[in-house]
């Protein structure tokens, strides 16, 4: 069942919904949103850290009313962590229980072989859904109304998860050796996020409709400064909005996305900020830059950067 089956949207509808959500989105957002809902496939975002890509499974998650559910994936993540557990400790609880039983169940049974058969018998009961501790991925195909599920900065994870994911990514389904194949209650939304720390596996790729978030230009930077930080003056944002514009044509290990946008304008506020000066973005560039040679290279030409347009 889709995520629209309740109500109707258009890529239009999407993007103001998300703007409802204080998500500013341009065009390929909303569309690639669209169309994951409306063809229940999975998108990959790609991009450089800070540009919404997270913030953009979460924004989706309050516009469609559903649960969100976050895996976020680092180097040896398996799927004990990812997809379920046993839970060993009620597992053990039930077998101490049943130990005062064992006689009435093996009571009239003739040889071992009958013996070992009705003990199996409760085996397979231990390694039933009744025990089973689901993690995100579980959680996610579970949930009674849908979920989000955003697998968070898939690039920092093993090639051998990236290719455990593949089953749930098509079918919407995953196997569980004791119990067989989960499906879905009802297909949730995937939002998979990349750093481009890695090259991702073309079997990977193809699962996913691709969306990538680049840095945002002035105009859409205004637009989400506009919404986010709405009391900061209008003579401040455009001169910030300008040296950020700047400080990304730089040679720089870092460059300011617009995370770090957002947090210098709301510093300067905090701090009543009313002019862009030398002095004040020297004061504060570690919130922008988060390298100390970065900081010192833009420190030693900021009065020629200052001067810059974009």
């Amino acid at each position: 069942m889709s995520l629209f089956a309740s109500k109707q949207f258009t890529a239009d509808s999407l993007r103001d919904g998300l703007e409802a959500q204080g998500y500013i989105a341009s065009d390929a957002i909303a569309l690639t949103l669209f169309l994951a809902a409306q063809l229940e496939k999975p998108i990959l975002v790609e991009g450089p850290p800070g540009v919404g890509k997270t913030e953009l499974a979460k924004a989706a998650s309050a516009l469609f009313n559903r649960e969100l559910i976050r895996l976020q994936c680092y180097e040896g993540l398996d799927e004990s962590k990812a997809l379920y557990e046993w839970k060993y400790g009620k597992q053990l609880l039930y077998t101490q229980l049943l130990k005062e039983q064992l006689g009435d169940i093996l009571r009239g049974a003739t040889g071992l072989s009958e013996s070992v058969e009705r003990l199996h018998q409760f085996g397979d009961i231990f390694y039933s859904h009744a025990f089973l501790e689901p993690r995100p991925l579980l959680a996610a195909l579970e949930a009674e109304e849908g979920a989000v599920l955003l697998i968070d900065e898939i690039d920092k994870a093993d090639q051998e998860f990236e290719a455990f994911l593949l089953e749930l990514l098509s079918d919407y389904q995953v196997s569980v050796p004791e119990i067989g194949t989960i499906k879905a209650k009802r297909r949730p939304l995937v939002l998979l996020t990349s750093n481009n720390q890695r090259e991702l596996s073309d079997a990977l790729k193809r699962r996913c409709l691709h969306l990538y978030i680049p840095y945002p230009d002035q105009v859409l930077e205004r637009r989400i400064l506009a919404s986010q930080v709405p009391g900061l003056p209008e003579k401040l944002r455009d001169p910030l909005i300008a040296f950020v514009q700047t400080l990304r044509q730089q040679d720089l290990r870092k460059l300011p996305a617009i995370s770090e946008t957002l947090d210098w304008a709301r510093t300067l506020l905090l701090l009543n900020v009313e002019a862009l000066d030398a002095t004040w973005v020297e004061r504060t560039l570690t919130v922008l830059l988060k390298h100390q040679d970065d900081v010192d290279s833009v420190r030693d030409k900021l009065p020629t950067l200052l001067k810059k347009k974009p």
